[in-house]
């Protein structure tokens, strides 16, 4: 029996995850870092934010910033660019709405929790959202379980009980290995992903019933 939602929120919920690639890509090239598209979406889609900054750092070993001022570097260019369109992708934020009429909901992102509570706001989703976690929350990032795992234990529900809704091969992977069904979002004219491992996959979510997952 499915017992509580969680969300992704960058690419799920806010079409965001390809600004945050724009804007790595913004950054690097003003300090002189020369990276691809293909780079910046390896280095960024779907993964936290201590993951990207580890990516970079791999990349380019002389780098000077923190973890947190790199951050700071990049927050700007993200901003002007979310703030230049909506970003919200409705038709998720309605099934959000719905299954927290019945059901713990919860946003789990590998963002900062200040970028998590901006986007809760936008959406206007905080009345009805349990809780959001951000990277700050848990350690490691996704790929790894450990959010999926303390967003179930937060919510005091067993994992087997749990859907978890994200757009992202690292994603699903964390979900799955959190013991979790996944849904995966592929939405058209976003980079193609590995969703070999989802339960089910989607290109809008409003469409989804439980019992899509249970009769699979």
């Amino acid at each position: 029996m499915i017992q509580a939602y969680f969300f992704d929120l960058d690419g799920t919920l806010v079409d965001t995850e390809i600004l945050w690639v724009e804007a790595m890509e913004l950054l690097a090239r003003e300090h002189g870092y020369p990276i691809s598209r293909d780079q910046s979406l390896e280095m960024v889609y779907g993964v936290s934010w201590p993951e990207v900054y580890a990516r970079f750092r791999k990349q380019f070993p002389a780098l000077r910033w923190s973890l947190d001022e790199m951050g700071e570097l990049l927050a700007p260019h993200f901003l002007r660019l979310r703030d230049s369109r909506d970003v919200r992708i409705e038709s998720s934020i309605a099934l959000l709405r719905v299954l927290a009429k019945d059901h713990p909901v919860a946003v789990v992102s590998g963002s900062y929790r200040s970028d998590v509570a901006a986007a809760v706001a936008i959406m206007d989703i905080g009345g009805l959202i349990h809780f959001y976690l951000g990277h700050e929350d848990y350690h490691p990032g996704k790929p790894h379980p450990a959010c999926y795992l303390s967003a179930a234990e937060r919510a005091g529900v067993l994992p087997e009980h749990c859907v978890v809704f994200e757009d992202s091969n690292a994603g699903i992977c964390a979900a799955k290995d959190a013991g979790m069904y996944g849904v995966a979002l592929a939405r058209p004219g976003r980079p193609v992903q590995d969703y070999s491992r989802a339960d089910l996959v989607m290109s809008d979510l409003s469409g989804f019933t439980p019992e899509m997952l249970l009769s699979a």
